[in-house]
């Protein structure tokens, strides 16, 4: 399975735990403002942060030219200050469903810091947890749907 790992950054948290990811995964890491080519991609984690709450407008730019013949399904990793302020509705979401791009239902959001507030964000402990995220989702990709929700009954 071919996974890969974009991500857009301003104050380099979202490169933080994109390369987490990367490494636990052994995937492919490449920030959008190389603008990298992908092809034959199985999941594609995309990776940034939430300013003003609102997306990295790189990241929503850098979506607009990916298709479905690129990427199969995405799943949506985003750093933010602040936890309540983020849209419940996310663009990227709709942008991605409309080029028929399957889009993980769950998104982590991992606590960021911009300038003075949440200093010390994300820590050891938020980039962990991104990186669990990701094996569960690069888990239910490879196992199934079925599988994986068997195999989380099993264990409850």
């Amino acid at each position: 399975m071919n996974i890969q790992v974009v991500y857009g950054t301003i104050s380099g948290h979202s490169r933080k735990i994109a390369k987490a990811i990367a490494d636990a995964l052994n995937a492919g890491c490449e920030d959008i403002k190389n603008n990298p080519m992908l092809t034959g991609v199985d999941l594609l984690f995309v990776i940034g942060g939430v300013y003003g709450s609102k997306y990295n407008e790189k990241i929503v730019a850098y979506m607009e030219n990916i298709n479905a013949n690129q990427v199969k399904k995405v799943a949506l990793i985003r750093s933010a200050v602040s936890q309540t302020a983020i849209q419940k509705e996310n663009p990227l979401v709709e942008l991605l469903q409309k080029k028929q791009i399957e889009v993980e239902k769950e998104e982590y959001t991992c606590r960021g810091s911009f300038l003075f507030m949440g200093c010390g964000h994300p820590n050891k402990a938020e980039i962990e947890k991104a990186v669990q995220f990701a094996k569960r989702v690069a888990a239910s990709k490879m196992i199934g749907p079925k599988i994986q929700q068997a195999f989380t009954e099993y264990l409850k």
